[in-house]
Protein backbone atom coordinates (compact mmCIF):
# COMPACT_ATOMS: atom_id res chain seq x y z
CA UNK A 1 0.00 0.00 0.00
CA UNK A 2 2.93 2.49 0.71
CA UNK A 3 4.27 2.08 -2.71
CA UNK A 4 0.80 2.34 -4.69
CA UNK A 5 0.39 5.90 -1.86
CA UNK A 6 4.08 6.85 -3.10
CA UNK A 7 2.15 7.63 -6.72
CA UNK A 8 0.24 10.32 -5.24
CA UNK A 9 3.17 11.95 -5.40
CA UNK A 10 4.48 11.56 -8.54
CA UNK A 11 4.58 13.93 -11.35
CA UNK A 12 0.78 14.00 -12.86
CA UNK A 13 1.58 15.96 -16.02
CA UNK A 14 4.00 12.86 -16.46
CA UNK A 15 0.78 10.38 -16.04
CA UNK A 16 -1.31 12.90 -18.00
CA UNK A 17 0.85 12.23 -21.07
CA UNK A 18 0.86 8.45 -20.85
CA UNK A 19 -2.97 8.58 -20.24
CA UNK A 20 -2.92 10.45 -23.74
CA UNK A 21 -0.63 7.61 -25.61
CA UNK A 22 -1.45 5.83 -28.41
CA UNK A 23 -1.48 2.68 -27.05
CA UNK A 24 -4.57 1.64 -25.19
CA UNK A 25 -2.55 -0.85 -23.12
CA UNK A 26 -0.49 1.97 -21.48
CA UNK A 27 -3.97 4.12 -20.81
CA UNK A 28 -5.34 0.96 -19.35
CA UNK A 29 -2.56 0.92 -17.42
CA UNK A 30 -2.46 4.31 -16.13
CA UNK A 31 -5.88 4.23 -15.33
CA UNK A 32 -5.42 1.13 -13.26
CA UNK A 33 -2.43 2.99 -11.21
CA UNK A 34 -5.01 5.54 -10.23
CA UNK A 35 -7.79 3.74 -9.53
CA UNK A 36 -5.46 1.52 -6.94
CA UNK A 37 -3.59 4.59 -5.50
CA UNK A 38 -7.14 6.06 -4.90
CA UNK A 39 -8.10 3.34 -3.18
CA UNK A 40 -4.91 2.73 -1.17
CA UNK A 41 -5.44 6.33 -0.12
CA UNK A 42 -9.06 6.01 0.78
CA UNK A 43 -8.11 2.97 2.64
CA UNK A 44 -5.37 5.16 4.69
CA UNK A 45 -7.63 7.84 5.57
CA UNK A 46 -9.99 5.04 6.65
CA UNK A 47 -7.87 3.82 9.06
CA UNK A 48 -6.55 6.66 9.77
CA UNK A 49 -9.77 8.05 11.29
CA UNK A 50 -10.38 5.01 13.31
CA UNK A 51 -7.76 6.19 15.65
CA UNK A 52 -9.87 8.87 15.93
CA UNK A 53 -11.09 7.93 19.81
CA UNK A 54 -7.42 6.49 21.13
CA UNK A 55 -5.94 10.07 19.50
CA UNK A 56 -8.72 12.29 21.50
CA UNK A 57 -8.18 9.83 25.33
CA UNK A 58 -4.58 10.56 24.84
CA UNK A 59 -4.91 14.47 24.20
CA UNK A 60 -6.64 14.01 27.61
CA UNK A 61 -3.68 12.56 29.32
CA UNK A 62 -4.49 8.56 29.10
CA UNK A 63 -1.00 7.64 26.96
CA UNK A 64 -2.01 3.84 26.89
CA UNK A 65 -5.66 3.33 25.69
CA UNK A 66 -6.21 -0.25 24.94
CA UNK A 67 -9.73 -1.44 22.83
CA UNK A 68 -11.67 -4.51 24.30
CA UNK A 69 -14.13 -6.88 22.33
CA UNK A 70 -15.40 -10.71 22.79
CA UNK A 71 -16.66 -13.25 20.65
CA UNK A 72 -19.52 -15.74 21.24
CA UNK A 73 -21.65 -14.47 23.09
CA UNK A 74 -24.62 -15.68 21.29
CA UNK A 75 -23.47 -19.75 20.38
CA UNK A 76 -25.15 -22.53 22.12
CA UNK A 77 -21.58 -24.30 22.72
CA UNK A 78 -18.44 -23.36 23.62
CA UNK A 79 -16.54 -20.24 25.78
CA UNK A 80 -16.56 -16.50 25.04
CA UNK A 81 -13.42 -15.18 24.51
CA UNK A 82 -12.31 -11.70 25.13
CA UNK A 83 -9.13 -9.84 23.91
CA UNK A 84 -7.98 -6.53 24.97
CA UNK A 85 -5.27 -4.49 23.07
CA UNK A 86 -3.33 -1.52 23.26
CA UNK A 87 -2.69 -0.83 19.31
CA UNK A 88 0.45 1.84 18.41
CA UNK A 89 -1.32 4.56 15.61
CA UNK A 90 2.22 3.82 14.03
CA UNK A 91 1.28 0.53 13.15
CA UNK A 92 -1.44 2.02 11.09
CA UNK A 93 -0.27 1.34 7.81
CA UNK A 94 0.85 -1.97 8.01
CA UNK A 95 -3.07 -3.10 8.97
CA UNK A 96 -4.74 -2.47 5.76
CA UNK A 97 -8.28 -3.74 6.23
CA UNK A 98 -8.62 -3.63 9.46
CA UNK A 99 -12.04 -3.38 11.03
CA UNK A 100 -14.88 -5.33 12.57
CA UNK A 101 -13.96 -8.91 12.48
CA UNK A 102 -17.70 -9.98 11.34
CA UNK A 103 -17.00 -7.92 8.43
CA UNK A 104 -13.99 -9.64 7.32
CA UNK A 105 -13.48 -12.51 5.26
CA UNK A 106 -11.62 -15.26 6.87
CA UNK A 107 -8.13 -14.70 5.67
CA UNK A 108 -8.23 -11.11 5.91
CA UNK A 109 -8.97 -11.79 9.52
CA UNK A 110 -6.02 -14.95 9.63
CA UNK A 111 -3.87 -12.07 7.97
CA UNK A 112 -4.64 -8.84 10.36
CA UNK A 113 -4.46 -11.81 13.30
CA UNK A 114 -1.17 -12.86 12.22
CA UNK A 115 0.30 -9.16 12.42
CA UNK A 116 -1.65 -8.01 15.78
CA UNK A 117 0.34 -10.87 17.39
CA UNK A 118 3.74 -10.56 15.61
CA UNK A 119 4.76 -8.45 18.83
CA UNK A 120 4.66 -4.98 17.77
CA UNK A 121 1.01 -4.77 19.58
CA UNK A 122 0.31 -5.60 23.43
CA UNK A 123 -2.58 -8.15 23.04
CA UNK A 124 -4.65 -9.71 26.83
CA UNK A 125 -6.67 -12.75 26.06
CA UNK A 126 -9.54 -14.01 28.57
CA UNK A 127 -12.10 -16.43 28.78
CA UNK A 128 -14.81 -17.91 30.10
CA UNK A 129 -15.39 -21.66 30.22
CA UNK A 130 -19.14 -23.05 29.42
CA UNK A 131 -19.74 -24.10 33.69
CA UNK A 132 -19.07 -20.65 34.13
CA UNK A 133 -21.41 -18.97 31.80
CA UNK A 134 -24.16 -21.85 33.56
CA UNK A 135 -23.31 -20.80 36.81
CA UNK A 136 -23.14 -16.86 36.55
CA UNK A 137 -24.95 -15.95 32.94
CA UNK A 138 -23.75 -15.15 29.78
CA UNK A 139 -23.24 -11.52 30.82
CA UNK A 140 -21.68 -11.77 33.81
CA UNK A 141 -19.33 -14.03 32.04
CA UNK A 142 -18.32 -12.06 29.34
CA UNK A 143 -17.73 -9.02 32.03
CA UNK A 144 -15.35 -11.68 33.66
CA UNK A 145 -13.26 -12.90 30.17
CA UNK A 146 -12.88 -8.79 29.57
CA UNK A 147 -11.78 -8.38 33.31
CA UNK A 148 -8.82 -11.16 32.08
CA UNK A 149 -7.93 -9.83 29.03
CA UNK A 150 -7.21 -6.13 30.09
CA UNK A 151 -5.14 -8.40 33.25
CA UNK A 152 -2.82 -9.61 30.45
CA UNK A 153 -1.96 -6.18 29.39
CA UNK A 154 1.18 -5.59 30.15
CA UNK A 155 1.90 -2.62 30.19
CA UNK A 156 -1.43 -2.25 32.13
CA UNK A 157 -3.51 0.44 30.23
CA UNK A 158 -4.42 3.79 31.15
CA UNK A 159 -8.19 3.89 29.92
CA UNK A 160 -10.26 1.28 28.25
CA UNK A 161 -12.43 1.30 25.48
CA UNK A 162 -15.20 -1.65 25.07
CA UNK A 163 -17.33 -2.51 22.59
CA UNK A 164 -21.19 -2.08 23.37
CA UNK A 165 -23.49 -0.50 25.93
CA UNK A 166 -21.64 -1.91 28.94
CA UNK A 167 -18.28 -1.35 30.67
CA UNK A 168 -16.00 -4.12 32.40
CA UNK A 169 -15.72 -4.32 36.07
CA UNK A 170 -12.06 -2.74 36.12
CA UNK A 171 -10.34 -0.33 38.10
CA UNK A 172 -9.94 1.84 35.05
CA UNK A 173 -11.05 4.66 33.46
CA UNK A 174 -13.23 3.36 30.75
CA UNK A 175 -15.69 4.36 27.67
CA UNK A 176 -18.73 1.92 26.37
CA UNK A 177 -18.97 2.61 23.04
CA UNK A 178 -21.73 0.79 21.14
CA UNK A 179 -20.55 -0.09 17.09
CA UNK A 180 -17.01 0.71 19.31
CA UNK A 181 -15.50 -2.18 16.53
CA UNK A 182 -16.45 -0.24 13.60
CA UNK A 183 -15.85 2.87 15.05
CA UNK A 184 -12.67 2.61 17.18
CA UNK A 185 -8.90 1.25 15.90
CA UNK A 186 -8.25 -1.00 18.99
CA UNK A 187 -11.32 -2.25 19.91
CA UNK A 188 -11.71 -3.78 15.94
CA UNK A 189 -8.41 -5.16 16.31
CA UNK A 190 -9.43 -6.51 19.80
CA UNK A 191 -12.36 -8.26 17.65
CA UNK A 192 -10.43 -9.74 15.38
CA UNK A 193 -7.79 -11.71 17.91
CA UNK A 194 -11.39 -12.60 19.91
CA UNK A 195 -12.89 -13.82 17.05
CA UNK A 196 -9.90 -15.93 15.36
CA UNK A 197 -8.67 -17.31 19.12
CA UNK A 198 -12.47 -18.32 19.66
CA UNK A 199 -12.84 -19.68 16.47
CA UNK A 200 -9.59 -21.72 17.02
CA UNK A 201 -10.85 -23.48 19.97
CA UNK A 202 -14.16 -24.44 18.65
CA UNK A 203 -12.21 -26.18 15.64
CA UNK A 204 -10.35 -28.33 18.67
CA UNK A 205 -14.01 -29.08 20.25
CA UNK A 206 -14.71 -30.38 17.13
CA UNK A 207 -11.78 -32.61 16.92
CA UNK A 208 -13.49 -34.07 20.74
CA UNK A 209 -16.80 -33.58 19.33
CA UNK A 210 -16.90 -34.44 16.16
CA UNK A 211 -20.70 -35.10 16.20
CA UNK A 212 -21.46 -31.45 16.23
CA UNK A 213 -19.62 -29.57 13.34
CA UNK A 214 -18.26 -27.58 15.64
CA UNK A 215 -15.65 -26.43 13.22
CA UNK A 216 -18.59 -25.09 10.51
CA UNK A 217 -20.99 -23.60 12.75
CA UNK A 218 -18.86 -22.39 15.83
CA UNK A 219 -21.56 -23.14 17.86
CA UNK A 220 -23.95 -20.84 17.10
CA UNK A 221 -27.60 -22.23 16.53
CA UNK A 222 -27.77 -23.61 12.91
CA UNK A 223 -30.52 -26.14 11.33
CA UNK A 224 -27.50 -28.52 11.48
CA UNK A 225 -26.11 -28.00 14.85
CA UNK A 226 -29.79 -28.65 15.96
CA UNK A 227 -30.30 -31.84 13.99
CA UNK A 228 -26.55 -32.71 15.89
CA UNK A 229 -28.14 -32.23 19.24
CA UNK A 230 -31.51 -34.46 18.09
CA UNK A 231 -29.24 -37.00 17.05
CA UNK A 232 -26.68 -36.92 20.18
CA UNK A 233 -27.99 -34.89 22.92
CA UNK A 234 -25.83 -32.36 24.67
CA UNK A 235 -22.42 -32.43 24.98
CA UNK A 236 -20.35 -30.67 27.80
CA UNK A 237 -19.54 -27.53 26.04
CA UNK A 238 -23.05 -27.02 25.61
CA UNK A 239 -24.52 -23.63 27.52
CA UNK A 240 -27.53 -26.24 29.26
CA UNK A 241 -28.64 -22.68 30.71
CA UNK A 242 -28.93 -20.89 27.15
CA UNK A 243 -33.08 -20.35 26.70
CA UNK A 244 -32.87 -21.99 23.24
CA UNK A 245 -31.14 -25.03 24.87
CA UNK A 246 -33.39 -25.48 27.93
CA UNK A 247 -37.00 -25.60 25.54
CA UNK A 248 -35.06 -28.11 23.45
CA UNK A 249 -34.26 -30.11 26.20
CA UNK A 250 -38.16 -30.14 27.29
CA UNK A 251 -38.87 -30.98 23.48
CA UNK A 252 -36.71 -33.86 23.67
CA UNK A 253 -37.67 -35.25 27.24
CA UNK A 254 -41.38 -34.72 26.22
CA UNK A 255 -40.34 -37.01 23.24
CA UNK A 256 -39.02 -39.89 24.97
CA UNK A 257 -41.67 -39.97 27.28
Amino acid sequence: MAALLRLRDQDEEWLAALARDGRAGVRRLVAQWRRARDRAWRERERTAALFALERLRRAEGYALVAGVDEAGVGPLAGPVVAAAVLLPEALAEGLPGLRDSKTLPREDRERLYATLMGGAVRVGIGLADVAEIDRVNILQATRRAWRRAVAQLLPRPDFVLIDGRLTADIDLPQQAIIDGDALCASIAAASIVAKVTRDRIMVELDRRFPEFGFASHKGYATHGHYAAIRRHGFSPVHRRSFLPLRLFQQDLFAAQA
